[in-house]
């Protein structure tokens, strides 16, 4: 047979000893429990297993060992027996399967309403439908038994009204608590939100009676859990002396007396647990709290419930604004861009550094400058620098500063942009082109948030934060010798790729009207839009220079051409030339509209007699145009005039 001894007072509280054949304890360190206590022996007492039994034995100590209060040299323990030894009180708890099966049989007993108080050492077991406040029927029985009754009803409409009116979750959990405490003669109380998960605790609310109580509100896991799998409300009094509760170390250790725990249950799940204890050996709770705080639980459910949808719609709605109210000048809708923005949501409110990898032209510094307009960092300097475009010893005055004739032609003192930044955020572009030497510089920058100018001893604290891009592949770079790898772990906390444009080809046609409305004012025609060739040729290229490169073909189409629409000639010829994809069920149509062209085209030229200008006039192109169309339609062999 197994036992425990669980100290539950004294210099050793709070720990547990399994006991095999002898436990002894003492100052000495010859003992299994040595404790550091004058007012004991150094061989205090001894429990040893001795006919099938456990026994605990005084070794002729100078202040005694008492079991249950009583002065002993020898004795036979009982499961749930006190042993005092100086300072420390501890319990002996028996492990006996026995023991576990009778327990087991008390889920099957269902509780008689007219059960009355309970006997020290019990524990009352009820079933929903035991319940006399969950059916109207067995309630108007309990009032016509008793005024207590009447009382509990009152009390239970009460507290539907008061938790009815609470919608936020924290505020419905504290007035049902204080309504709960008010009724019930409990030290503690709290409602626990488990999860979905076995043992997840999704939230614990206290409440505790005496205002100056610092108890801990220890909750037994083994009780907590025996309710929630089984649906049953638990009421057990003296703890230490029940076989089964009694076991649970959390409760002898925060010298629980009594508890009440009962389910909280709707026809959808089961949410949690209301929990009460009381520490006073004189307070009992009886089978009237146990139905009382069972009904308060099944009003509560309800309420709790919509709380807690309430709370997560909030939850999905910030998300939500969040992101739509995410400031910010990138064009369009598609998932790729959705996903930036939810980035974008994410990190901003923090102050980690963000490495944003891909392609040139990728909108990457559009995405930090959205980043820093949605920081608290907002009102202060975005800062940028491309790391590409300047000399190493030009790029270190630009980024740190230099003092006065640091070297030649540093005629006065200069703030870098480390400087300009300060409070706000520093973007560094290009940063995968940093020379080995001021990789090492910035490294220190991000580990002591502190620099010098260059020239300069004074070192100055840097309160940046710093957002750097690169279409390089930073870990390879890494890992081949080619840039610092603690600097890449520095510059990588939170990274994001940006998406080339042809990964979010659904958004070409948002882009390239937005360009258009750009570039006509500065070039003072009217243009309403792409032709419908024309937005195809954008749809079927493949945009290596991404977003930067259709700015510029809807530029050059904007000054170039002559019509109210963009036509395939205005744009550049690689674009105007890309192969289009043709669909199964388009074959032959695309191919008469070919070839229908085609002899529009021929016929021109024939009636020109060859004359691509005169040609052209009569098909209303530029010449320029023509010849492009003749290359587009594949015609240079099919011309019996030369191209």
């Amino acid at each position: 047979m197994a036992a425990r001894l669980v100290a539950v007072a004294g210099p050793v509280q709070g720990t547990a000893w399994t006991i095999g054949e002898e436990l002894s304890i003492g100052r000495s360190s010859l003992n299994q429990i040595q404790i550091e206590d004058l007012s004991l022996s150094r061989q205090q007492c001894a429990i040893r297993w001795q006919d099938g039994r456990f026994r605990v034995e005084d070794l002729g100590s100078s202040n005694g060992t008492f079991v249950n209060g009583l002065p002993v040299t020898s004795r036979m323990l009982e499961h749930g027996d006190e042993i005092r030894a100086g300072h420390s009180l501890f319990v002996f708890l028996l492990e006996d399967p026995a023991r576990e099966e009778m327990d087991v049989s008390l889920d099957r007993v269902a509780v008689e309403p007219d059960q009355g108080q309970i006997e020290a050492g019990s524990t009352l077991l009820l079933r929903t439908e035991d319940a006399l406040y969950l059916a109207p029927d067995r309630a108007v029985t309990a009032v016509k038994r008793g005024e207590r009754a009447l009382r509990d009803l009152e009390t239970l409409l009460r507290i539907s009204v008061a938790i009815q009116e609470v919608r936020e979750l924290d505020a419905l959990e504290t007035q049902l608590l204080a309504s709960i405490g008010g009724t019930i003669p409990a030290d503690h109380a709290t409602v626990l939100l488990t999860g979905d998960s076995p043992g997840e605790i999704l939230s614990a609310k206290h409440w505790r009676r005496a205002a100056g109580d610092t108890e801990p509100m220890v909750v037994s896991r083994t009780v907590v859990e025996r309710v929630l799998a089984e649906k049953v409300s638990l009421l057990s009094n003296n703890i230490t002396r029940h076989n089964d509760l009694g076991s649970a170390a959390s409760l002898l250790i925060s010298k629980v007396r009594s508890l009440v725990a009962v389910p909280l249950v709707t026809c959808q799940r089961t949410l949690g647990v209301i929990y009460l204890d009381s520490r006073n050996p004189e307070t009992r709770f009886d089978e009237q709290h146990l139905q009382l705080l069972t009904g308060i639980a099944g009003i509560a459910a309800a309420a709790l419930e919509n709380a807690l949808r309430v709370r997560d719609l909030e939850s999905e709605n910030d998300r939500l604004r969040a992101e739509i109210n995410v400031r910010h000048n990138m064009v369009g809708d598609s998932p790729a861009v959705r996903k930036v923005l939810e980035f974008i949501a994410k990190a901003a409110p923090t102050a980690a550094t963000v490495l944003l990898r891909g392609e040139s032209g990728t909108g990457k510094e559009l995405v930090a400058r959205a980043i820093h307009r949605n920081s608290p960092r907002s009102r202060k300097p975005f800062v940028a620098i491309n790391c590409a475009a300047l000399t190493e010893s030009l790029l270190e005055s630009e980024l740190f500063g230099h003092e006065r004739g640091a070297f030649t032609g540093a005629v006065a003192q200069k703030r870098g942009k480390l400087e300009e930044a300060e409070g706000g955020t520093l973007f560094l572009d290009e940063v995968g082109e940093l020379a080995p030497v001021m990789q090492a510089k910035l490294l220190r920058v991000l580990q002591e948030r502190e620099f010098e100018r260059v020239g300069g001893t004074r070192t100055i604290k840097a309160n940046v934060r710093l957002i750097a891009a690169t279409n390089r592949d930073l870990e390879e770079a890494s890992r081949s010798g080619g840039f610092r790898q603690d600097l890449y772990y520095r510059l990588n906390v939170v990274s994001l790729t940006t998406p080339p444009l042809r990964e979010r080809r659904e958004d070409i046609p948002l882009l390239a009207n937005y360009f258009i409305q750009k570039h006509v004012a500065a070039v003072g025609r009217q243009v309403i839009g792409l032709s419908g060739e024309a937005r195809a040729c954008l749809m079927h290229y493949d945009w290596p220079g991404n977003v930067r490169e259709l700015e510029n073909a809807i530029e050059r189409a904007v000054v170039l051409g002559s019509t109210e629409k963009i036509l395939p000639e205005d744009l550049p010829e690689v674009v105007a030339e890309a192969e289009r994809p043709v669909a199964a069920g388009d074959t032959h149509f695309n191919h008469a509209v070919k070839e229908a062209k085609k002899q529009i085209v021929l016929k021109a030229i024939e009636q020109a007699a060859g004359n691509y200008a005169e040609a052209a006039k009569v098909l209303g192109l530029h010449p320029s145009n023509l010849h492009r169309l003749i290359r587009n339609l594949g015609m240079r062999a099919e011309s019996k005039y030369p191209v």
